[in-house]
């Protein structure tokens, strides 16, 4: 079976007559070391770069060099966090084209300098928008692209086609307010008769909207179509918001989105509760692929995307591929990071081919892929099984090694890491750190539960954030209204009096998270809503420095009407950001109480870089490592556990507190003088280990899984309703934690065949019903890791 080939033969010729390569796409490819397609399983060209601002590089030197050759061109960009770098790219060139520095850049990168590009004469599109939204608020793609793209790339205002819902079709002398007053739609009023006045008014505007959509869409063909468009692909595939099933002859249109979409769409708008009740105005996938010379590129970056890249570029044209469209263009490209091609085929083929002799994990993660991919034991695994694959017989020609020597040693491997996950810990002092406050208990509750079975463990746990973006404004303006009931009852007089809510009364604290406990374990509803009702007034006490209960109460009132008044997915103001934090940090005191922990040991370091900005900010060493060094100089950890997740596999925080506790632990291993730390590195809802990657295996039984779902109902009030859910799965994380080590043990059940934990001798593992995944390090493994995590997603 050929191997597939390398960069060489499509930057000239005949494929690059085919697919009309620019000079900045040559020099990318060449740079890359790739191909720009591997036919015949690959149907769309890409380009990969090394990191997530290098992608916004190369993408933002390929607009300029388009502008460069069409001033009045018609454009079509995205939304959304993927454009980050590409937008900053974008600003920076154009403010520094004369710097002698950026001209070097851009010239390396292929750009010519004769002239420069000027956005002012082109005609943007909108590409979509959620229906019905106040365009005037900060979450609308509206508000996004006016403040990015017109204003940030200078471009005229008067030739941009934009969606505004607070327009179109809107009665004189209404808003969209009173057409829609809980801005939701009922599409059924396209077929069905009004039931009132307000339904009446809704058609009408409904009709107009839908006329809006074939006017929009006219609009575009009669320009000629979209000239460079650039997206992002959705987590089911969407393009623009074209989701999975889309028609591929569709047009520009006002629709419904599935769960996918309006999961991911979720911490935009304020919760899925919200995103649930949202319609979009979107472009069709003829629109965007009705213009063949059109240039379409869509970028995506992190590991998380890998999958649904991958399929979407090895699809033929369907509708259950959105994105597999742009194989209708020849210039249609996929901007990749080395993470979102990580499971294309070919390219991971080529990456291994050229290895000169493949690590332990190489050898461990094609045998491992061999045995799911074919459902056999590794005992069960033959040398046909192998010459199948193509890896396989490039890792037998590499290694020089049988079919039986390479699933023997992987097999042993496996018992060794379920044996390391199984092994009991005695005399070691453990910090358990987290970007957020559920972290740890969807991670790796199961271990942490043996864990503490042995009473000469120690431990103390540190969130990194103060995780007040998951809390909505729906959860808090209930508990204020509780507390506000509870005050005009007079129901805290007495505990008033006797200085229980002096933010330094720490004993108190604890009984607050007391009391919630003993509610919970009575299923007494009430105890738990007065627990935290002290919580909430301890916490207005500290925030608002008041010692006066009428003041507060005023203050009650006030955030009553806020949080009544705000949109869903508005960044909260700073003394709102607090309070909507330490709710946050309640749960994780009582989820640490529930196991008998309380006071010093949980730590809440509100790191200074988590800003709720839709770009998060970077840590910065002098501001944000310095609280991590002072907790690890106090506790003096045997073994620092730490959520080790790549850039763009989820929130972003997790990446950045990696950095962060990675330069703490090398001025705590320098001034410390430790080099025995060990570090446990975990992996939750947002993305997994590949059982290769991971080196501890900790068989789960039924009642750790029960324990993990109680526990997080019990203490995770603000996150029980699944306000900013997983795509994958539509509840609770907890279930879908769940669901994600039942399958890590199903991967192990076939590694090994069900009678090893049937008829094992070991009650534990005959108990195995869920596996987590874990990695420990060596210091020194852990800062090469972070390095090669910090380099795929250097800086700009």
């Amino acid at each position: 079976m050929a191997k597939p080939q390398t960069a060489s033969k499509v930057v000239a010729g005949d494929d690059d007559e085919i697919y009309h390569l620019s000079p900045v796409e040559k020099v990318a490819l060449e740079r890359s070391g790739y191909a720009l397609i591997y036919p015949p399983e690959e149907k769309i060209p890409s380009i990969l770069v090394e990191n997530f601002p290098a992608l916004g590089r190369l993408t933002a030197a390929r607009f300029l060099e388009w502008v460069q050759e069409n001033p009045e061109g018609v454009v079509a960009l995205p939304t959304g966090k993927t454009p980050e770098y590409f937008i900053k790219c974008v600003q920076y060139y154009l403010r520094t084209w004369d710097r002698k520095e950026t001209r070097a850049l851009l010239e390396g990168m292929g750009l010519s300098l004769q002239r420069k590009p000027n956005p002012a004469g082109l005609r943007f599109v909108q590409i979509d928008e959620f229906y019905p939204i106040d365009t005037r608020q900060h979450n609308s793609f509206n508000y996004y692209v006016q403040k990015y793209y017109l204003k940030g790339f200078g471009m005229d205002p008067a030739r941009a086609m934009l969606i505004d819902p607070n327009v179109i079709g809107i009665p004189e002398g209404y808003t969209l307010a009173d057409i829609f007053p809980d801005m939701t739609l009922d599409l059924s009023l396209r077929v069905r008769k009004a039931r009132s006045l307000l339904e009446k008014r809704q058609q009408g505007v409904l009709e107009a909207v839908d006329q809006f959509c074939s006017d929009y869409e006219r609009r575009i063909r009669e320009m000629g179509g979209i000239g460079f468009f650039l997206g992002g692909i959705g987590p089911d595939g969407h393009i623009a918001f074209n989701v999975k099933g889309a028609d591929v002859f569709s047009t520009t249109r006002l629709a419904e989105t599935n769960y996918e979409t309006k999961a991911a769409a979720a911490g935009d708008l304020g919760g899925i509760e919200v995103s649930r009740n949202k319609h979009v105005i979107t472009l069709g996938l003829s629109t965007i692929t009705y213009n063949r010379d059109a240039v379409a590129i869509i970028i995506a970056a992190g590991e998380a995307k890998a999958g649904i890249v991958a399929r979407t570029l090895e699809s033929p044209v369907s509708n259950r591929r959105p994105g597999s469209v742009l194989g209708l263009l020849p210039r249609a490209r996929f901007y990749l990071t080395r993470g979102a091609a990580s499971q294309l085929t070919n390219h991971a083929l080529v990456d291994f081919s050229r290895k000169p002799e493949p690590s332990e994990e190489d050898v461990l993660r094609i045998v491992m892929d061999l045995s799911l991919a074919t459902g056999r034991t590794f005992e069960n695994l033959g040398e046909a099984d192998f010459r199948a694959s193509r890896f396989g017989m490039e890792l037998l020609a590499k290694t020089g090694r049988s079919a039986e020597e390479l699933t023997r040693r992987t097999r042993e491997e496996v018992l060794a890491r379920l044996a390391l996950g199984n092994r009991i810990i005695e005399n070691k002092r453990f910090l358990h750190t987290a970007p957020h406050h559920d972290d740890i208990i969807l991670g790796y509750l199961p271990y942490f539960t043996n864990l503490v079975r042995r009473s000469t463990t120690q431990h103390w746990f540190a969130y990194m954030t103060s995780g007040f973006n998951a809390v909505t404004n729906r959860y808090m303006y209930g508990v204020v209204e509780d507390l506000l009931a509870r005050l005009s009852r007079r129901e805290f007089s007495e505990l008033f009096e006797a200085g229980y809510f002096d933010p330094s009364n720490h004993k108190a604290k604890r009984l607050d998270t007391a009391l919630y406990l003993e509610g919970a374990s009575r299923h007494h509803e009430d105890k738990k809503a007065a627990a935290t009702a002290r919580r909430l007034l301890r916490n207005l006490f500290e925030l608002y420095e008041e010692d006066n209960i009428d003041n507060i109460e005023e203050r009650l009132s006030e955030l009553l009407n806020y949080f009544r008044t705000q949109y869903p997915g508005k960044k909260d103001i700073a003394i709102v950001q607090q309070i909507k934090g330490r709710m946050r940090e309640w749960e994780s005191d009582l989820k640490w109480a529930y196991f008998g922990f309380t006071g010093e040991a949980v730590r809440h370091l509100r790191l200074g870089f988590y800003k709720g900005d839709i770009f998060t900010e970077t840590p910065r060493i002098d501001r944000d490592v310095p609280p991590i060094v002072q907790l690890l100089m106090e506790v003096n950890p045997d073994i620092v556990t730490v959520a080790f997740d790549p850039e763009g596999s989820g929130p972003d925080t997790h990446y950045k507190v990696l950095q962060a506790v990675a330069e703490a632990l090398k001025i705590f291993q320098s001034r410390s003088g430790r080099d025995d730390v060990r570090v446990l590195g975990y992996r939750n809802v947002w993305y997994r280990f590949h059982p290769a990657e991971a080196n501890m295996y900790v068989p789960t039984s039924l009642t750790h899984l029960n324990n993990m779902e109680a526990a997080f109902d019990t203490c995770f009030a603000t996150q029980r309703t699944a306000s900013f859910p997983s795509y994958e799965y539509d509840g609770p994380f907890s279930r879908l934690a769940r669901k994600i080590q039942c399958k890590q043990f199903e991967q192990v059940k076939t590694f090994l065949g069900e009678e090893f934990f049937v008829h094992n001798e070991d009650h534990g593992l005959r108990a195995c019903r869920g596996i987590v995944y874990l990695r420990e390090m060596a210091l020194e493994e852990f800062y090469a890791r972070s390095a090669e995590l910090r380099h795929i997603a250097e800086e700009l």
